[in-house]
């Protein structure tokens, strides 16, 4: 290739970056106005100053472009936990900054109906299943244990699946219905996990 044209490649995936940005920029403006859940991706390319036609051009559809949102989220919610972690009381720390995240957030759980049953092999999946695996690690050092046996990994699992459900009865006020609070719970997950 000549050198000329390695600008313009340089500048088209510049462009097309920015694009992609601004398209999840928009959904996640759509997102806060209608709820994730009620997503579309009209309303997005509207947001967005694009033809409905060409957000497929970035993402396959509407899963896909929950699935990067969630993944965006995921990023957010490791820094959260990273800054938070430090310390006495990781686990406690990092568990609570979580979960101010998880329950102020819709994307998950419309990320989770976009999810295939079965594990494929998309770009939006992929991105999403690492940045997963960054959150179960840092929960992992969180914990104070190695996620080194199957045992240990499962414990990460087990405080994640608590943090979620934790998320979920807060944010639909299940929690305080059922008379605790997310301090209190959170307090006897890290007496269980921390090591």
């Amino acid at each position: 290739m000549s050198q000329a044209g390695h600008p313009r490649l340089e500048r088209r995936a510049r462009q097309r970056a920015a694009s992609r940005a601004s398209i999840l920029e928009a959904a996640r403006s759509v997102a806060a106005r209608e709820g994730a859940r009620n997503l579309s991706l009209r309303a997005v390319a509207a947001q967005a100053g694009f033809a409905p036609a060409a957000l497929y051009g970035y993402f396959a559809g509407k899963d896909e472009l929950l699935l990067a949102l969630a993944a965006e989220d995921l990023s957010t919610l490791a820094r959260a936990m990273r800054d938070a972690g430090a310390g006495e009381g990781r686990l406690k720390s990092a568990a609570t900054a979580a979960l101010d995240l998880l329950r102020h957030n819709e994307t998950f759980a419309a990320a989770q109906g976009a999810l295939p049953t079965a594990s494929g092999a998309s770009d939006a999946e992929r991105l999403f299943n690492g940045r997963l695996i960054a959150v179960l690690k840092l929960l992992s050092e969180a914990t104070g244990q190695k996620a080194d046996s199957r045992d240990n990994q499962c414990d990460v699992v087990l405080v994640a699946a608590a943090l979620a459900g934790l998320a979920m009865l807060s944010r639909s006020g299940r929690l305080s219905a059922l008379g605790f609070t997310p301090e209190e719970i959170l307090t006897r997950l890290d007496a269980h996990f921390s090591s």
